[in-house]
């Protein structure tokens, strides 16, 4: 198949777009397009990837599915276009930045700026119907974006795994951890953050340390 998907991430994920699931899932992709409202953009579908190529990724934050309500996802786990509120969860990321790093607030929720220093914002669901959580968790996505995380876990050391929540964690069996860091906490979102072990883990400051200490240039954040 012929999937518009940035060229090293289309070289590591070759054997995927031939499968039949990945055929099936594209499919019904496309029919939920064309029937009713869904997000990202079908363009942004694959932006996380598009905007940090697989051998220039140092940092993957996993999240769930798409903001579902208009304006909001853009193809990157926890980030919003420019001009919108920022979401709970989003809140509480950058609250925690600014408790460890002293980084203020930013304007905008737009992530861009971390994807393209190497930040792989990835959603395991990469599209959602309009008003409906979770509503293509089923349609073959984790499939697709497990391959993606395997293929770092193969041909990629010294990145840092950011696992927020019971959702990411699980996938903390694919990632070698004697040559990468994982750093695993509760969800930033504020039913999970307010119980405790979101704020003052100091993620941000670990991962750019290891960053440093493997020769990298840390992210700013």
């Amino acid at each position: 198949m012929n999937v518009q998907i940035e060229a090293t991430w289309k070289e590591q994920l070759l054997t995927e777009f031939d499968k039949a699931y990945f055929q099936q899932l594209t499919s019904a992709v496309r029919q939920e397009y064309q029937q009713t409202a869904c997000y990202p953009p079908a363009r942004l579908v694959f932006n996380a990837f598009n905007l940090c190529p697989f051998d220039r990724v140092k940092v993957v934050i996993i999240g769930q599915d798409p903001y579902h309500e208009p304006g909001q996802a853009h193809g990157l786990s926890f980030s919003v276009q420019d001009g919108v509120a920022f979401p709970p969860s989003l809140q509480n990321i950058f609250k925690e930045i600014e408790q460890d790093l002293g980084t203020p607030i930013p304007p905008s929720g737009n992530l861009t700026r971390w994807a393209e220093q190497g930040v792989l914002l990835l959603n395991a669901t990469l599209t959602v119907r309009a008003h409906m959580a979770n509503s293509h968790s089923t349609l073959g996505w984790q499939q697709f974006t497990d391959a993606a995380i395997r293929a770092l876990a193969a041909g990629r050391e010294h990145l840092v795994y950011m696992l927020w929540g019971g959702y990411a964690r699980s996938k903390a069996y694919m990632i070698p951890k004697d040559r990468n860091l994982v750093l695993e906490s509760v969800h930033p979102s504020p039913l999970s953050a307010n119980r405790g072990g979101w704020f003052g883990q100091h993620q941000f400051s670990r991962c750019n340390d290891y960053l440093a200490s493997n020769g990298i240039e840390p992210i700013q954040w």
